[in-house]
């Protein structure tokens, strides 16, 4: 029988590597394991994935991590969702609440109901029936158990996720990680040394000329895939065709107005520009295409668009939109940016991290490296980044605006087969068909096709059997259950300086 897999070495640090460590010495221990994380303070890391989504709190909970003291430790905020400024149109903006879009009745989506309703000349503000919109239209927080029944379901509790600090983060995990037995090796990997036959990878080099051998390799060395690419020739899949954003200029500045518990997302000449408030500060940068705008106009016109003073010198981040061909080749995994890239506008880089470390816990090897397991992975890695690519390619494919040749070029664009059956279904009835894997459910795709301009034509038969007058007094019951949920709500910066008093 081939050798027990016993020793792991994580290759690169930042929000990946650590997040990847913290992960593996709480599950798999280090008892049975030697876990060495390879990390260089040389090489900087990206560090701006300070936004997330609620999957993110299933991580927190899984380390066992105090939510309070995560809190203080990387200065974060709440986030009920992301606002759109200027997608549709100039002008124009909507919400993609984390919320469900109210409940779902007879077996039938609520959103087939509303769509009747508007049909029939209701309300065309579809967030009034989202508490978590409702809650970030008026920068209102606290955590609430499970309200009252509405309609078939009783209202769930509200769904949030967090804004943060990406670099207080690492250093978080660090500790926890390191508290529980990881090793941390300082050094720069100048060398791979793979077995001649086989392609495993046997050892790294550092400059120091200090070997470290290990079973299992995981890639998180950013962009340039030291490991996944450089040595094992895995290829990518370069999308560049479908989101053109090929730049990423970051900053931060002073807090400036409201605590907002949401990240926004403006719509600019050539890409998008977010705004990520933490408690210290605000995040801000500037994403777009070097071929419609350059990178020095790029970067003036974000600092030029601040709202406090900065902080820092702008940094500017180059990459190529897409993924690897295979993420988990012989004894080599990757995770994180060095497994593919999705540009931040749905703020999921984090939570690509985390799918790909519970995915390789799922798929954990034992004795020897199945191939079976490693194309389970990358299978269901491909399905992920794809079902989250479309998505994202779908606010820039829907705009109506012609002001730019990059917007206008976004109208023009051929997009995946896979999203154009799902817009048409869309626009056809009303709903995609999210496959049970998917991470953006119906109620993600619905605010955000809908604020986008695409409004259903059809909608789910079933919908039209509840009689007209049930309807009208369901849909009045739940927004008064809405609103009073929301009535009763702090500010959000009130409720956050509750749990951070005394730190």
């Amino acid at each position: 029988m081939a050798k027990r897999i016993r020793n792991i070495v994580i290759v690169g640090g930042g929000t990946a590597g650590w997040m990847t460590a913290a992960a593996l010495a709480k599950i798999a221990g280090t008892t049975d394991y030697t876990i060495t994380l390879i990390e260089s303070d040389a090489i900087g890391t990206v560090g701006v994935g300070e936004a997330t989504i609620p999957p993110i709190l299933l991580f927190n909970k899984l380390l066992g991590i105090d939510e309070n003291e995560f809190i203080r430790e990387t200065n974060a905020t709440f986030k009920l969702g992301i606002q759109f400024v200027d997608w549709a149109r100039l002008g124009h903006s909507y919400m993609h609440p984390f919320g469900l879009f109210g409940p779902g009745m007879n077996g039938v989506l609520f959103s087939h109901y509303w769509v009747r309703a508007l049909e029939n000349g209701g309300d065309p503000d579809n967030h009034r029936f989202v508490a978590e919109a409702e809650a970030a239209r008026l920068n209102r927080f606290m955590h609430t158990p499970p309200g009252p029944r509405s309609g078939e379901a009783a209202m769930p509790s509200i769904h949030y996720a967090f804004q943060f600090d990406a670099g207080l983060y690492a250093a978080y995990l660090r500790r926890y990680a390191e508290a529980r037995g990881v090793v941390r090796t300082e050094g720069k990997v100048i060398k791979v040394d793979q077995h001649g036959e086989t392609g495993d990878i046997r050892m790294v080099t550092l400059e120091s000329d200090v070997t470290i051998s290990g079973d299992l390799f995981i890639d998180c060395s950013g962009f340039r895939g030291l490991l996944i690419e450089e040595a094992m020739n895995t290829g990518y899949d370069d999308w560049t065709r479908w989101l053109p954003a090929n730049r990423a200029v970051a900053v931060p500045c002073e807090s400036a107005g409201e605590l907002t518990p949401y990240t926004r997302a403006t719509a600019r000449e050539a890409g998008w520009q977010w705004r990520i408030p933490l408690q210290h500060r605000t995040g801000n940068g500037y994403v777009f295409s070097d071929a419609f705008i350059s990178e020095d106009e790029a970067t003036q016109k974000l600092m030029d668009r601040l709202d406090a003073p900065a902080q820092a010198e702008p940094r500017m981040l180059r990459f190529v939109t897409g993924k690897r061909r295979q993420a988990w080749r012989g004894n080599c995994v990757a995770i994180g940016l060095s497994g593919g890239f999705l540009e931040p506008l749905e703020s999921t880089s984090i939570h690509l991290i985390q799918y790909g470390i519970t995915r390789l816990l799922a798929l954990f090897p034992g004795d020897e490296f199945d191939p079976a397991l490693s194309d389970i992975f990358n299978r269901d890695m491909d399905r992920q980044y794809e079902s989250v690519r479309d998505f994202i390619i779908a606010h820039y494919k829907l705009t109506q605006r012609d002001d730019t040749p990059f917007w206008r070029h976004c109208r023009a664009m051929e997009i995946p087969d896979s999203l154009a059956a799902r817009l048409e279904l869309f626009r056809t009835r009303g709903e995609v068909m999210v496959n049970h894997d998917e991470l953006f459910r119906e109620g993600n795709w619905f605010p955000v096709l809908y604020g986008q301009g695409l409004v259903p034509e059809g909608r789910h038969p079933l919908a039209d059997v509840m009689p007209e007058a049930q309807l009208t007094s369901t849909l009045a019951a739940i927004r008064a259950g809405i609103e009073a949920r929301v009535a009763g709500m702090p500010a959000h910066a009130d409720y956050l300086a509750s749990l951070t008093r005394g730190r």
